[in-house]
């Protein structure tokens, strides 16, 4: 990708080519990210708008500073946090509607679905409650798979930070899940 990031007077259609080959390499997974957090459509719109926005942004990038997945999933990740307060309703939503559904005393539902129901509320809910920086950790790890390294340009804060900020993070998931596990029981 080195190559893709010489900038001379090649002019106009070379960097068509170098975002072409951009596009090429990072929009399926980046589109598979954002999927898993927001939708498929809302993604397809998000990774139209990163590619928009490092269009507008590629003089001012300098791929010494920093690699250019990290860079893309850094303005993917601003622009869901546009998003954000409509992703932390749907969380809540869920985690009302789990609370809310009605069992009767001799529920024919099978026991997976009633578990299943049970962590997808505990989940909702644990996710709704995290930080906005401790969610983007999680779900920039778990997710879409990027290394601290690359979390830490996504993020702008530096890997060590977002080394322990996972840890904690997964820390707190674990308590309150094994918390709600266990007074569901």
């Amino acid at each position: 990708m080195t190559s893709l990031m010489a900038r001379g007077a090649e002019g106009e259609a070379d960097l068509k080519d170098v975002f072409a080959r951009l596009f090429d390499e990072h929009a399926r997974p980046l589109r598979g990210y954002l999927a898993g957090r927001v939708g498929a459509d809302t993604a397809d719109d998000l990774v139209a708008e990163t590619f928009l926005v490092a269009l507008r942004r590629w003089p001012s990038f300098d791929p010494a500073q920093a690699p250019v997945r990290g860079w893309l999933y850094g303005i993917a990740t601003n622009l869901l946090r546009n998003h954000l307060r409509q992703e932390i309703r749907g969380y809540r939503a869920t985690a009302r509607a789990a609370a809310a559904s009605e069992q009767e005393p001799h529920d024919t539902r099978a026991a997976e679905r009633v578990d299943a129901e049970n962590a997808t509320r505990s989940l909702a809910a644990a996710l709704a409650a995290l930080g906005r920086q401790e969610r983007d950790v999680l779900l920039l790890t778990s997710w879409a798979g990027l290394t601290p390294a690359e979390v830490a340009v996504a993020t702008g804060v530096p890997a060590s930070t977002v080394r322990s900020q996972l840890h904690r993070v997964r820390e707190k998931l674990r308590a309150t899940l094994a918390a709600n596990d266990g007074s569901a029981r």
